[in-house]
């Protein structure tokens, strides 16, 4: 493979400085004009598969020449000579066409995590045997997302030496086409999203969400529908609630439930919250019972209040109990295991009793009794606290989590720092 570093500028092009370009036969008769660049990405997404020709401009007749049938041109905007005849096409919208699904499209660089919009596509002709003048490829190299790019596309047709003496003089923003996950256009003029989904999980879900603030309206709803459901989970938690509401309303109700019970309960219930008493239904009649009442218990409180801010993932043991028994109950808990800091102890009726740390627990013997290691210092609050005061508490605290009990100590729920830290960023 060619080093892009090295290539000789007899070599290198782009999409923009061939769109347009006459093709001739050996005999000089013209074959046709560029008109797109066709990608067979099942088989092989790096190279150009053929040219698309066009006779004139308007005709919709449409003919393909393959990149091996075609000589490396020596002149920059020289005309290009075909070896064989260009044959017709059918069914292109099984290929990926560089002009219509890439230019002008945005692209996530997974690398960077941007969002950019491509400009221009820098191509390079790769040479085949040394008795051949033929090439053996097109090789797909980088993206333009700067001005280049853009001055590019608004000279062309002018010579390609002059387009390249303006352009050249613009630092170039390229990204490299290993790099390019493609958000294209499928035959129907639907948006999806073209990336391995292990590539995309990786990213943290912060870095998804902004990714998705970004995109257009169509895209965005692809990119979250391709995702799955731990991660589009975790991603609808970090967008703010307009695009929560805007990213539930693009699915059908199961697949927005099965997203939903992936999350906190709380957070699920605030997400509810923001949309229709109808669309909030449908949605809830989709989910497991366990999960849905959970969810709906939540929904009966005010978002600024401790009930509703709380969540019913926490971890709990009898007040008799054993680190073994802390650490087993630790192993079944099913919720993000990410933002539990402690364990709580209960008594009677789940009457909170205690609080144990989990460095403690760490610390122990697994025989050690829990109400040995409690926080001699218990600090909850009541259903109806409002968000202020809770934040209050965090604060004076330095809390890590604060349970919250009913009217008869019994405990409801426990909210996490994280969440008073949404809210403090919301407010």
């Amino acid at each position: 493979m060619i080093d892009q570093q090295t290539i000789p500028a007899t070599l290198s092009t782009s999409v923009s400085a061939l769109v347009g370009r006459t093709v001739v036969d050996a005999s000089g008769k013209v074959c046709g004009h560029v008109h797109e660049f066709a990608v067979d990405v099942a088989k092989d997404g790096s190279h150009v598969l053929g040219l698309i020709l066009r006779q004139r401009r308007g005709d919709k007749t449409e003919t393909m020449l393959p990149v091996e049938q075609i000589l490396i041109p020596t002149t920059p905007g020289a005309d290009l000579q075909a070896k064989s005849t260009p044959h017709p096409v059918k069914h292109l919208s099984t290929y990926l066409l560089l002009e219509r699904d890439l230019l002008d499209q945005q692209i996530i660089d997974v690398d960077g995590h941007k969002v950019v919009r491509v400009n221009d596509v820098n191509l390079a002709w790769e040479p085949g045997p040394p008795d051949s003048d033929t090439a053996a490829g097109l090789r797909i190299v980088e993206v333009e997302v700067g001005n280049r790019g853009a001055l590019r596309r608004l000279l062309k047709g002018l010579p390609v030496s002059a387009v390249d003496g303006v352009a050249d003089k613009f630092k170039p923003r390229i990204i490299p086409w290993e790099c390019v996950d493609l958000i294209e256009r499928d035959p129907a003029r639907r948006v999806r999203l073209k990336i391995g989904q292990d590539r995309l999980a990786n990213l943290h879900p912060s870095d998804i969400a902004d990714i998705l603030e970004e995109l257009a309206p169509a895209e965005r709803e692809a990119v979250f529908a391709s995702l799955d459901e731990e991660t589009a989970a975790e991603t609808l938690e970090e967008v703010d609630p307009k695009l929560q509401k805007a990213l539930l309303q693009g699915l059908d109700s199961e697949r927005a439930a099965d997203i939903l019970e992936e999350m906190d309960p709380g957070a699920a219930a605030d997400v509810l919250n923001e949309l229709s008493d109808e669309e909030s239904e449908a949605i809830l009649e989709e989910m497991e019972p366990e999960e849905r009442q959970e969810v709906e218990d939540l929904l009966e409180f005010s978002a600024n209040s401790a009930a509703g801010l709380m969540t019913t993932d926490y971890v709990s043991s009898h007040k008799d109990a054993t680190v073994a028994d802390a650490v087993e109950a630790l192993r079944e808990f099913e919720g993000d295991l990410d933002i539990i800091t402690e364990v709580y102890l209960l008594g009677e009726d789940d009457k909170l009793e205690g609080v144990v740390m989990l460095p403690r627990l760490l610390l122990s013997t697994l025989d050690t009794k829990l109400a040995t290691l409690a926080d001699g210092h218990n600090r909850s609050c009541s259903l109806h606290a409002s968000d202020k005061e809770v934040a209050e508490l965090f604060d004076k605290y330095n809390l890590r989590s604060l349970p919250v009990v009913d009217a008869h100590g019994g405990i409801a729920g426990a909210i996490h720092a994280e969440q008073v830290i949404a809210q403090l960023r919301e407010g």
